[in-house]
């Protein structure tokens, strides 16, 4: 079986594809990787050399290459994205092409080859900010930032295949993911990394933000499930159970760091803040079994040790610290 995954030179998509290959099951796949290597993205997040992966350099917007591609292709894991809010909040064009004009690009090509199931991974921040309670998987959509109303725009894209056309779409929706490899913009790496260079740590606002942590295998464990055991045209939650204020998370990192609340600066908040994210991830434990396994205090130990353990992979990389 061929197994297409975009975006898999970054963050959670190399995690995954690590994952996939670690197997040696008579059934095991083979990978396709698909990656335009953007600053977040670096061949060195993948496995060399592994007889079951290939990859290829190209963008997810290039129909060309991406029909190519997709005629030896089974089956698609879609990770491909522009994913930073606050990027998308300085210009938006480039998540509304990536993310918006890729999915339809790689939609379109996976229904003229008859491709499926097509999994595509969104995120939790196309319900908007929750007040109390959590979000389930048919919660109206209320996408704040520009980032968001992308992926909820592509979402619906998806979706629309599967109902138009019936192609074998399945939508995931994730938590806020944390482990080792995370580019050093996203909360966790930028604190870790800045604290580990004895700098200080620019929490937004008052820090009272809240969002549910998901360790990456957790994720990558639920996007396999989907994948192998969902349903065609469904959307599953995948959430991670512990939910923190930022203010909180700073004071864990802090510790895990060794440092103080004096290295801590707060800044101006982010514009359209969302105070709160949490998803429902029932559907995805009752159909699929679906449980997060690692315990937060564990993984976010380990997260901090990888990072001080492996400078060489993000100190060249620091190519910015935007939030």
């Amino acid at each position: 079986m061929n197994l297409l995954v975009t975006g898999a030179a970054g963050f959670i998509g190399s995690h995954y594809v690590r994952t996939l290959l670690a197997g040696d099951a008579p059934d095991a796949p083979r990978v396709t990787v698909l990656d335009k290597l953007t600053y977040a993205g670096t061949l060195g997040n993948l496995p060399t050399g592994h007889p079951r992966l290939d990859f290829v350099h190209g963008d997810i917007t290039d129909a060309g290459l991406v029909d190519k591609l997709m005629s030896g292709t089974d089956q698609v894991v879609h990770f491909a994205a522009e994913s930073h809010v606050d990027r998308s909040i300085e210009g938006a064009g480039e998540f509304v092409r990536t993310n918006v004009l890729g999915t339809q690009t790689l939609l379109d090509a996976a229904l003229r080859h008859g491709v499926g199931p097509f999994v595509h991974v969104s995120t939790d921040e196309v319900y908007g900010s929750v007040e109390t309670g959590s979000c389930t998987e048919d919660h109206p959509l209320a996408p704040s930032s520009p980032y968001s109303a992308s992926k909820a725009s592509s979402d619906l894209l998806a979706l629309a295949h599967h109902h138009t056309h019936g192609l074998d779409v399945r939508i995931t929706r994730c938590s806020n993911n944390y482990g080792p490899r995370q580019f050093p913009e996203k909360v966790i790496p930028l604190f870790v990394t800045r604290l580990l260079e004895g700098r200080t740590v620019p929490p937004y606002g008052d820090g009272r933000h809240v969002r549910d942590w998901l360790h990456v295998d957790d994720h990558c464990r639920g996007v396999d499930l989907v994948r192998t055991h969902g349903r065609p045209g469904e959307v599953y939650n995948i959430g991670g159970g512990t939910e923190l204020s930022n203010r909180d998370l700073t004071g864990l990192l802090l510790e895990a760091c060794g440092a103080g609340w004096d290295r801590v600066a707060y800044v101006a908040d982010r514009k359209g803040h969302d105070l709160r994210y949490s998803v429902d991830w029932s559907k995805a434990r009752d159909e699929l079994g679906y449980r997060p396994r690692r315990d937060f205090t564990t993984g976010l130990a380990e997260t901090v040790a990888w990072y001080r353990d492996n400078r060489h992979w993000w100190e060249p990389p620091r190519r910015s610290d935007a939030r």
